[in-house]
């Protein structure tokens, strides 16, 4: 506590440098007890400095506060005496835009001159307490912020600016203020302090655009860092924490303007074009029984001309709507533009190249694969086009001056210590527990595995797996024993993807199995594949729909293995992108980020929980429907599944997602990786104990807890409290009554009724907006970006006797593997995707950080809570390091193995494959 008492102002004081601006300085300090400031002041830098810095704080006021009666005196005091006027100071924190545009500029230049004719910036104080004669809340004068045409050039990316109000002994403590902004641009408030008060500072993390009152009429309201559960608001503020709230749901109308700040809920219909042709329609998603799925962030745009129920489109460069505060940060958009820029020019090259001559648009060597990265594709390009082109590319001279390289792909870590490692089976299986898809595995307990799809459409729910297949590598046990051992694990995409196979085989350059994929355990705790499963539609009684290849015994079934083990790695591409990365921590928890700003108030505690994990998520994921998942995008040109893939994600929202199974331990448990143990640190036993992704896991889910519960605890001691927060049981019903409402009548759907109900339901909300999404985003290229590692799509199957194709195989097996995987503008274009999204941006914050980590709340004791969380998270970053380095480790450190760090919570900018930022922000 001593730490926090530093932090919030008691004893970081060394001396005054204020007088008062009394002519008669004793009678002033007698009748008020207050001081006031001078504008030449010292800035004291907080201990554990913040990331982001804070609004400057006058020392001498703290020192004054620290020394003068306490606030309970003082009333008693005042109570007695006639309330005198005196001034308080506030100081504002603003961040500038370091790159303008020239409109901008203008625009910046007119406010400047305009400010000092009174089209200016307008703050007014307003008290926790109630005016007994008005029936409302005291409020302060209304102070103009100075200097702001002074400083109007300054280049800082903060400027400090003052105001001062005016407001007699008896207004209480400040608990809100409001503001105007009469200038025609928007500004981004960082934060306020006032100083002034016998209570010492009072802050303001503020962290939002502030519109002009041209596009946003009215007085933006924020408040103070105290927090406050609903029924304990102070009289004065009780209003304005209801109609900041209004302001923030809207009323459901309208078409939505970028300067909004309005949280409204949508179904996907806007993931289709159907104006450009029927090609492009798709289904919605959302709001039927066929496709259900989460809701998104309500946009109101105008249906389309030739669907009244799709939602018209807009397209790049064009932005869609997010409300205004949701939107990337400059620096966060800046890595997004210049990664943008690189997936064109990565694209664009190599169309030119397929244009030129048709054997250039498959790989048909290996190292036309290398060539990507240690060539570069402007290299390769020749004939006199290179200038040509980069003369149609804007700003490319720029990037070529300012980044060398660009124009290569930077070297997948799969292959920087061993560049064939990818094709040994060790390593195929070390990636299912370690790789950037560890939540797939699950025990296998029943053998043959047994499909839960309807036999009536599907054909025979058995499989076509016998103990004769992998009998002989079991190291001499029955298929019984190693499943009674929990030797035998088991990957199994059968009925996710069976249902859609026919259409995606149909398709033009797509041919998928449904796999299933057996592991067995061996003495030295690492996985080996012993059979892999390939399943196509069922065409009828005597059709050949299944098949099983199990490892080779020649050169002809090398191949064989090496093309199914590549179309495992497809599906399991798919499966990873639509469900457990997009589905799951993306879409899925779009609707508590919507419920939270619609029903949590900023003061509630809660809500300021929740704040860092929910940072441009709904940004990202608008992005996503505008340039990725939408028809004809990305994820549909790239990924197997083409244009099904958002159906199929629509179908694992509807069979398999669970939010109850979306906690770690409950997920682990599910799987059969582990057994709940008490005697275990954790509370948890890992069947397989060298799985990286679970062991390092259940490390970071045990410290988001343990912070959750002391959270709670502090504002809930008791169950009645959250039985009766109206905001938090509204905020709760509305993520699934509104946001999940598809699937609302789902008994699974835990209650929130206690302490131990809440811990749970936010340890798995922040769990997978943090880590779960770490572990599933950053190591993306780092493994996909070798794309014969992880191929997204396949485009041939595996040729048998007799088949067409079998000649060509057998003649030129390396050409047909390679061929067989996307050709070289698929593949590029995935490249520089999974590049773009595996990018941590300058300005990430990690778990265990916070922007302005003293001030976030105004509760000392939850402030040193916070601390202490953020050194169990560096401590177990130490403890992941030094997993990384034992040799008998083997599934993350030995010759050539990549060290398991997606969980690791720190990290550089840039493609790391590692690091743990607070919220889903690509």
């Amino acid at each position: 506590m001593a730490l926090t008492k530093q932090i919030m102002g008691s004893s970081l004081l060394e001396r005054s440098m204020f007088v008062p601006s009394s002519s008669s300085p004793s009678s002033f300090f007698n009748s008020t007890r207050f001081l006031v400031p001078l504008e030449n002041k010292r800035v004291v830098r907080m201990k554990r400095a913040a990331k982001f810095p804070v609004a400057a704080i006058s020392e001498d006021l703290m020192k004054g506060s620290s020394s003068s009666p306490s606030s309970s005196s003082s009333s008693s005091s005042v109570s007695t005496e006639k309330p005198v006027k005196f001034k308080v100071r506030a100081v504002i924190t603003v961040r500038n835009k370091i790159k303008e545009d020239f409109k901008e500029t203008i625009v910046k230049h007119i406010d400047a001159l305009t400010d000092r004719i009174g089209r200016n910036v307008v703050l007014e104080l307003v008290s926790t307490e109630i005016d007994p004669k008005t029936k409302s809340a005291k409020k302060s004068n209304e102070a103009v912020l100075k200097d702001w045409s002074k400083k109007s050039n300054l280049k800082a990316e903060r400027v400090n600016y003052t105001a001062e109000f005016i407001v007699d002994s008896s207004f209480g403590e400040p608990g809100a203020i409001t503001v105007t902004n009469k200038h025609q641009k928007e500004f981004f408030l960082e934060s306020i302090t006032i100083e002034g008060f016998a209570s010492g500072p009072v802050h303001f993390p503020c962290n939002s655009w502030v519109q002009s009152r041209k596009d946003l009429p009215g007085k933006r309201i924020f408040f103070s860092n105290k927090p406050y559960l609903p029924g304990d608001t102070p009289a004065g503020l009780r209003l304005l924490r209801e109609k900041e709230l209004r302001n923030l749901r809207g009323d459901g109308k309208g078409v939505r303007n970028l300067s909004d700040r309005i949280y409204d809920y949508d179904i996907y219909n806007d993931l289709g074009n159907p104006d450009k042709g029927i090609e492009l329609a798709r289904p919605n998603l959302g709001g039927s029984d066929m496709y259900p799925y989460p809701r998104r962030c309500r946009t109101g745009r105008e249906p389309s001309d030739t669907d009244m129920y799709a939602e018209s489109r807009v397209e790049k460069p064009l932005p869609m709507y997010v409300p205004r505060d949701e939107r990337f940060e400059e620096s966060k958009q800046n890595t997004f533009t210049v990664k943008r820029l690189k997936a064109v020019l990565h694209n664009l090259i190599p169309g030119l190249k397929a244009s030129l001559s048709s054997s250039n648009q498959d790989f048909n060597e290996f190292s036309d694969v290398d060539g990507l990265y240690s060539e570069g594709l402007l290299i390769k390009l020749g004939w006199g086009l290179q200038d040509d082109v980069l003369k149609k590319i804007p700003f490319v001279s720029k990037i070529q001056e300012s980044s060398q390289g660009l124009l290569k792909y930077d070297t997948p870590k799969i292959i920087s210590k061993d560049k064939f490692a990818w094709l040994r089976d060790d390593e195929f299986a070390r990636q299912a527990i370690a790789g950037v898809n560890p939540v797939n595995i699950e025990r296998l307990q029943v053998f043959p595995p047994v499909s839960k799809l309807d036999p009536e459409i599907y054909g025979p729910q058995e499989s076509a797996l016998k103990e004769e297949n992998i009998l002989n590598q079991l190291n001499g046990m029955t298929v019984q024993e190693a499943i009674n051992e929990n030797k035998l694990f088991m990957i199994d995409y059968h009925d996710i993807y069976l249902p859609f196979l026919e259409g995606i085989n149909a398709l033009d350059g797509r041919k998928s199995y449904a796999t299933r994929t057996i592991f067995f355990l061996t003495p030295r705790s690492t996985l080996k594949p012993v059979a892999i499963e390939l399943s196509l539609p069922h065409a009828g009684p005597n059709s050949r729909s299944k098949r099983v290849v199990t490892p080779p015994v020649d050169a002809t079934t090398n191949w064989m293995w090496q093309l199914a083990k590549a179309h495992v790695c497809s599906n399991d591409a798919g499966v990873h992108q639509l469900v457990n990365h997009w589905l799951r921590t993306h879409a899925n928890l779009e609707p508590f980020i919507l419920a939270a700003h619609r029903q949590l108030s900023a003061m509630h505690p809660i809500f300021k929980l929740l704040d860092p994990h929910m940072r441009y998520t709904l940004e990202i994921n608008t992005l996503a429907r505008q340039s990725l998942i939408h028809a004809d995008g990305i994820i549909e040109n790239c990924f197997t599944p083409g244009r099904y893939a958002m159906e199929i994600s629509s179908a694992a929202y509807k069979n398999f997602w669970r939010f109850d199974m979306d906690s770690l331990p409950a997920d682990l448990i599910r799987r059969g990786m582990a057994v709940a143990d008490p005697t275990q640190p954790h509370g948890l036993k890992l069947i397989l104990e060298d799985y990286p992704y679970a062991a390092d896991g259940i490390l970071i889910w045990s410290a988001i807890e343990d912070w959750v519960r002391t959270y709670v605890n502090h504002y809930y001691p008791h169950s009645s409290l959250i039985c009766n927060d109206k905001e938090l049981q509204s905020w709760y019903s509305e993520s699934i009554n509104v946001g999940h409402a598809d699937l609302r009548h789902e008994n699974w759907w835990p209650t929130l009724n206690n302490s131990e109900d809440l811990v749970s339901i936010l340890s798995t909300l922040i769990w997978n907006a943090s880590a779960q999404h770490a572990a599933l985003n950053f190591g993306q290229y780092p493994y996909g970006g070798y794309v014969p590692n992880r191929p997204p799509l396949m485009r041939r199957l595996i040729p048998e006797e007799g088949d067409p194709e079998y000649a060509s195989f057998i003649a030129d097996p390396q050409k047909y593997f390679l061929n067989a995987l996307p050709s070289l503008l698929q593949a590029t274009k995935f490249m520089a995707v999974v590049d773009t999204l595996s990018t941590h941006s300058p300005d990430e914050e990690y778990l265990g950080e916070r922007q302005q980590p003293s001030i976030w709340s105004g509760d000392a004791e939850i402030v040193e809570a916070f601390y202490d969380f953020s050194a169990k998270v560096q401590q177990i970053e130490k403890v992941i390091d030094g997993r990384n380095l034992d040799r008998t480790l083997r599934n993350r450190c030995g010759a050539g193995v990549l060290p398991y760090e997606l969980l690791a919570p720190s990290s550089e900018p840039g493609v790391t494959c590692r690091g743990v930022p607070n919220s889903v922000s690509t």
